[in-house]
């Protein structure tokens, strides 16, 4: 008979995993449900895979009954400043424990005692009948059980640790790992230990001495020093500490063990359960058909307002890296370029030897024609010592020569994971992929907004396939040790990129289903995809950044600094730290006596530039000071001298990196460098820009669009006084100055022209009147007169937040959903902050929509136009940039406008005109 395996599941770990990796959800009864579907895809995982082999025999989820347990009575302090838990979490567990239930798993849990108290008891009684026991958690203190027959497993990470793991982490074995604990104390749990002793130090103690008390008893004795002083003074609530972290392991059980019988997963009544909260894809996965429920699947409409449900799709095998194969030969190659294009689609992915696709090495590269049909073909894996072994892979020029045929045919489509990426890559080396997909611009055309998590595979994988892939880091690993993926032995190496054009490839099919389904073939096919290789190109292209510019700027603004630094000081009345929020802090209020300080829960001043700015206002130099040194030293540290390091030493050009899905309307986002933060109206921020320079013979040129915004709130809300206002050329701040105050000066433009951006963003009475340093009546009389002046900008707000409430997204004029999973949040502050949201993403994912049309456009447009020498190198907001020779400046601006303006149509016909401004010169900033 074999022997019996019991699996101790830490619950509670469990859910607030599950509650953390999820959005906000709501299943068909208005009830949130994030935590409950998490745990119920994490909890069938465990049951189901385990189950087939070496799984358990016995299982059990432990919970903990309530807060209070005998741990409070020694020690009224334990566990005190845990926030309570989140507010739309509690509702969650009682329907947690009827998840459990619902396997037909034990769902234990002891009034007075803690989960870790339920675990170690039925550990002891466990091992004492010769049972091998599993516990299914990553928290420390049960760490203090591992012991022959007892190991832990870790699920997030698919690691199963004995004593070695504890060893290693902590110094010492698991029979001593609560002496450590007790000395190291715990903040989270509140656990006082001894101040000053952290984990080396504790260990390190334990291991000399032999054991806590024996460490206390040597205390007096030891050298003087700060740790003894701590070891003598706070010797008892080191051995109140032992206690508290000590597992009580004789309760009687709550159920015999042998009630804990592990019967597998039945259909009933896990399918009532799941049919109840609209788990549809978990009941097709059990077997029940599609028909039989009416509601979506919450894996495609992950929102407190559930969108229509897509279409049931194939189930799919589950993800095997065993199946893959690593192919070293010229057959075995040939043979995966054959089923490539007898399918028709192949996922694509390239690995390489660092994150810089322009300068990168390539490494590899992965296909995938079907379910656990992947491959991986090594190409440049071997160390970075010139003595180094390379193993046996084909040659890359080879590779590269019979995949270019595949990669570029029109008859198969490529699908990749941000596949911009893969593009520049492979375009170094005369392969331009065609036609594609890809699955992250798929994701977020789905879903932008549902979650904080992003689109990324690794995300993507575990929210719609419950799968979690390799991470990264598991193979290269991390630090000094960090290997590049060249070193990475080829079992690994395959395991890890075969999987992501394996999971690309299964999520790909789920998005295409999804998205003739959910009406967003609109947006992905005719706005963004068609973007992603002209981004890809963009970033290869880069920009010509004059590096003794920036020296320069760098010097005088270290001069800038220096001197602003005296003046601060003098103003004062004595040095500081002035980036240091406490001490700043202290100064204004605390000596200068400037009212309107606030402290935060560190007790220490709030020093935001909002509190700044106030102070500035109210007459108080110093304040203007700090942020003017505040401004200079952030452009110091992140554009001038940031910026010369990220000038690329092969091309002598800075390449940013522009993301698809960074912004939740559509906008495109830059990182490394991000180039979209350069200020534009400060002369410090235009000197920067100045350092953006055009190759000789070229100039730079700017395209910006005028007030689009502005131009789009006039169409989509049918104000008809600014509408013919842009028709007739007018100065729109001027007209809104008119109709609000009656005249127009400096005064009542400049607030004009606050006020007509601020209420497209939603903006509350309080927002504006600290924009306009007046109060909050006469903001709120302002906002009044405005919507009384121009009420159609009153019924957009109201109709895009009745809107969003009941459908739970707003949409562009070309179909782009933003979803706002908080729009309805009992929490007044989350609730209005997506209520703003709200109110400007129509108008601003519009304005991206549109930019993104141009630059789709604009290559083909240029070619045609004979003007193939014109380069598009940034996307900045509303605007582009281009490089120019010099003798086509004239023709690329017609070509340029006419396009810009002209992006909408035919799409969407706008009732406004869309003005663009251009400019050019020897740089980006001269070209304003």
């Amino acid at each position: 008979m074999s022997q019996n395996h019991l699996y101790l599941v830490d619950g509670s770990g469990y859910i607030f995993r599950a509650y953390h990796q999820l959005p906000p959800l709501t299943n068909r009864h208005g009830q949130p449900v994030g935590a409950v579907y998490g745990y119920t895809t994490m909890l069938w995982k465990l049951a189901e895979e385990l189950g087939r082999a070496e799984g358990p025999t016995h299982m059990a989820v432990i919970l903990d009954k309530g807060s209070h347990t005998f741990r409070n009575d020694m020690y009224d302090q334990y566990k005190a400043h845990r926030p309570p838990a989140p507010e739309d979490l509690v509702p969650q567990f009682p329907m947690i424990r009827d998840a459990t239930r619902a396997f037909s798993l034990p769902c234990i849990e002891e009034a007075g005692f803690e989960a870790d108290d339920i675990i170690a008891t039925y550990t002891r009684a466990a091992v004492a009948a010769g049972w091998h026991v599993t516990i299914v958690s990553s928290d420390k203190d049960l760490m203090q059980l591992i012991q022959p027959g007892v190991d832990m497993y870790d699920t997030m990470k698919n690691e199963r640790r004995g004593a070695d793991y504890v060893v290693g982490k902590f110094g010492v074995g698991p029979e001593r790992l609560g002496d450590v604990l007790a000395l190291m104390g715990d903040s989270v749990d509140n656990v006082p230990g001894v101040p000053g002793i952290g984990p080396k130090t504790a260990a390190k103690l334990i291991v000399e001495y032999g054991g806590l008390e024996a460490a206390l008893e040597a205390a007096p004795s030891m050298k003087k020093s700060k740790m003894q002083e701590n070891l003598i003074a706070h010797a008892d609530m080191a051995r109140l500490s032992r206690r508290l972290v000590a597992l009580h392991d004789s309760m009687e059980l709550p159920e015999p063990l042998e009630q804990l019988a592990l019967k597998g997963i039945p259909r009933e009544p896990l399918a009532q359960f799941l049919e109840h909260h609209g788990f549809k894809s978990l009941l097709t996965r059990l077997g029940a058909p599609a028909a039989a429920v009416a509601v979506a699947t919450v894996a495609a409409a992950r929102s407190e307002t559930t969108a229509p449900a897509a279409p049931a799709r194939e189930e799919e095998p589950p993800i095997d890296r065993s199946l893959y194969e690593t192919v070293v030969t010229p057959d075995a190659l040939d043979r995966w370029i054959a089923a490539a294009h007898a399918t028709g689609v192949v996922a694509v992915d390239t690995e390489t030897d660092m994150l810089d696709c322009v300068s990168c090495a390539l490494v590899g590269i992965s296909l995938a024609v079907g379910p656990n049909r992947a491959c991986y073909i090594p190409v440049g894996h071997g160390g970075t010592d010139m003595f180094a072994q390379r193993p046996v892979q084909l040659d890359r020029d080879l590779v590269l020569a019979r995949l270019k045929p595949l990669l570029e045919d029109d008859g198969v489509l490529k699908v990749g994971q941000n596949l911009k990426y893969d593009l520049t890559v492979l375009r170094r080396h005369g392969i331009e992929i065609a036609p594609f997909d890809d699955t992250i611009v798929m994701s977020f055309d789905l879903d932008a907004g549902q979650s904080l998590a992003g689109h990324g595979m690794d995300e993507a994988a575990k929210t719609h396939l419950g799968h979690t892939c390799i991470g990264f880091k598991d193979v290269v690993g991390s630090g000094k040790k960090q290997l590049t993926f060249a070193e990475v032995p080829l079992d690994r190496a395959t395991e890890y990129a075969a999987e992501d054009a394996d999971v690309t490839l299964r999520l790909w099919k789920l998005f295409k289903n999804r998205i003739a389904h959910e009406g967003a073939t609109r947006i992905y096919e005719l706005v963004d995809r068609p973007l992603v290789g002209v981004i890809a190109k963009m970033e290869h292209q880069g920009i010509k950044v004059d590096r003794e510019h920036l020296s320069r700027l760098s010097a005088e603004f270290t001069a800038g600094i220096a001197a602003l630094e005296t003046e601060i000081h003098d103003l004062a009345g004595q040095p500081f730290a002035i980036g240091s929020t406490q001490q700043l802090g202290a100064i204004l209020f605390d000596k200068l006596g400037y009212k309107g300080g606030r402290k935060g829960k560190s007790g220490a001043y709030s020093t935001d530039v909002t509190i700044l700015e106030q102070l500035k206002a109210q007459g108080a130099p110093i304040a203007a000071k700090i942020l003017d040194w505040r401004q200079l030293s952030k452009l110091k540290s992140t554009y001038t001298d940031a910026l010369q390091s990220q000038i690329n030493k092969d091309t002598g050009r800075v390449h940013t990196s522009y993301s698809l899905t960074g912004a939740q309307t559509g906008r495109l986002s830059s990182t490394d460098p991000n180039l979209q933060n350069i200020p534009i109206r400060t002369e410090v921020g235009r000197q920067i820009r100045h350092a953006f320079i055009a190759e000789p013979g070229h100039v730079i040129l700017a395209a910006d669009y005028s007030q689009i915004e502005l131009r789009l709130a006039a169409h989509i809300a049918d104000v008809p006084a600014l509408r013919q206002a842009f028709l007739a050329g007018e100065d729109i701040h001027a007209a809104t100055a008119m109709q609000l105050f009656g005249e127009v000066n400096r005064d009542t433009r400049g607030r004009a022209k606050t006020i007509n951006f601020a209420i497209l963003y939603g903006i509350s009475r309080w927002g504006l009147a600290s924009r306009l340093e007046i109060s909050a009546d006469e903001a709120q009389d302002m906002i009044s007169r405005y919507y009384e002046r121009f009420p159609g900008i009153s019924v957009y707000i109201n109709e895009t937040l009745e809107k969003a409430r009941a459908l739970g997204y707003t949409e562009t004029l070309f179909g782009r959903k933003t979803w706002f999973p908080r729009i309805r949040a009992p929490i007044q502050h989350e609730r209005q902050g997506a209520e703003r949201a709200a109110i400007n993403a129509p108008i601003q994912g519009t304005s991206a929509d549109i930019i993104k049309r141009a630059m789709a456009r604009m290559g083909p447009a240029l070619r045609q136009a004979g003007l193939g020498g014109v380069r598009m190198l940034l996307q900045v907001h509303d605007e582009l940039v281009f490089e120019v020779p010099q003798g086509d400046v004239e023709a690329a601006g017609a070509t340029i406008r006419h396009i810009m303006e002209t992006a909408a149509a035919p799409l969407v016909h706008l009732s406004v005109p869309l003005g663009v401004e251009i400019g050019h010169g020897p740089s980006w900033g001269a070209a304003h």
